[in-house]
């Protein structure tokens, strides 16, 4: 009662005292708390992000959870939420954008966020899986195309244009995952779906391997990208390396590695969470079982 008056009264013939807030006087808010682990104090909830640099042949899933398993051991409830704003390939490296507790709610924000790769397309062939992960099935090419017809080819697909997405995705067809269904053998064909390219840069070309620069925004599939880069000159096109560089403002130069971050994590770890959107402008906001859905559960896609 720092900031209160004792005032004497009497109810029913008993005497009360009670505390008033004096005229004037401004108590500021106190911040929602969650059950801390047994015997301690209520914890603030969690609220921030962490830029991490996903290594090679790990899920986006497995690193959320690796993330979730270090905040725990700090003291963070059992069901604690982190999810990313957009999953990367096992075979994909760079950029992931981790959120915990209730930056979660930030999900549609940062997954609507302008993204940019780093990829290389071997020309010369394909697979199921438009990537390394599939057989590789070679194309025959008579006349490889020349770094002018592969500058051409790489200029029109920038703007506003329509994708299919790999066969073998996290869209679900029918309640099912198209790759689930790719897997047993079932034919798979997703409709086109419009994306945007911004820029399409080709950084290197030496036959049959073509490195480009993609700026672009949600929900393009690279995959996708390097498959119809190389049928639009009439020769093969799978990914071989991809490596997410920024995603809206957030650069992979400024990510840590898994490794790098400590056993224990609390929230002077995490990043401050970006500014939130005005609640008039978006009214239906983001609530936390999109940033679950997206983060944990959705496919490849930019």
């Amino acid at each position: 009662l720092q900031r209160t008056e004792l005032r004497r009264a009497e109810f029913m013939g008993l005497e009360v005292w009670c505390g008033v807030i004096p005229w004037g006087v401004t108590i500021p808010p106190q911040a929602p708390t969650e059950p801390g682990p047994a015997g301690s104090a209520p914890m603030v909830p969690l609220n921030g992000i962490l830029l991490i640099d996903k290594p090679l042949r790990r899920t986006s899933m497995d690193v959320c959870a690796n993330i979730r398993a270090r905040f725990r051991r700090g003291g963070a409830p059992k069901r604690l939420k982190v999810g990313h704003a957009g999953t990367l390939d096992p075979l994909a490296t760079g950029l992931l954008v981790v959120m915990v507790g209730r930056a979660t709610s930030l999900c549609e924000l940062l997954m609507a966020e302008t993204k940019e790769y780093l990829t290389t397309v071997d020309l010369s062939c394909v697979s199921a899986t438009d990537d390394a992960e599939g057989a590789r099935e070679e194309v025959a090419c008579a006349t490889p195309p020349e770094l002018k017809t592969v500058l051409d080819a790489a200029a029109k697909f920038v703007g506003v244009i329509q994708q299919r997405p790999p066969a073998y995705s996290a869209i679900k067809v029918a309640g099912q995952r198209a790759y689930d269904m790719a897997r047993r053998g079932e034919v798979v064909e997703l409709p086109a779906r419009p994306v945007i390219i911004h820029s399409m840069v080709v950084e290197s070309y030496d036959w049959p391997h073509v490195t480009l620069r993609v700026v672009c925004g949600k929900g393009t599939y690279i995959r996708s990208l390097a498959r119809d880069l190389g049928a639009s000159m009439g020769v093969g096109g799978m990914l071989t390396m991809l490596r997410r560089t920024a995603s809206g403002d957030k650069r992979v130069d400024d990510a840590v590695r898994l490794e790098s971050l400590p056993d224990v994590m609390t929230q002077n770890d995490l990043l401050p969470p970006p500014p939130r959107p005005n609640a008039a402008a978006n009214p239906a906001g983001g609530g936390a079982a999109d940033a679950e859905s997206v983060g944990l559960e959705a496919g490849d896609e930019a």
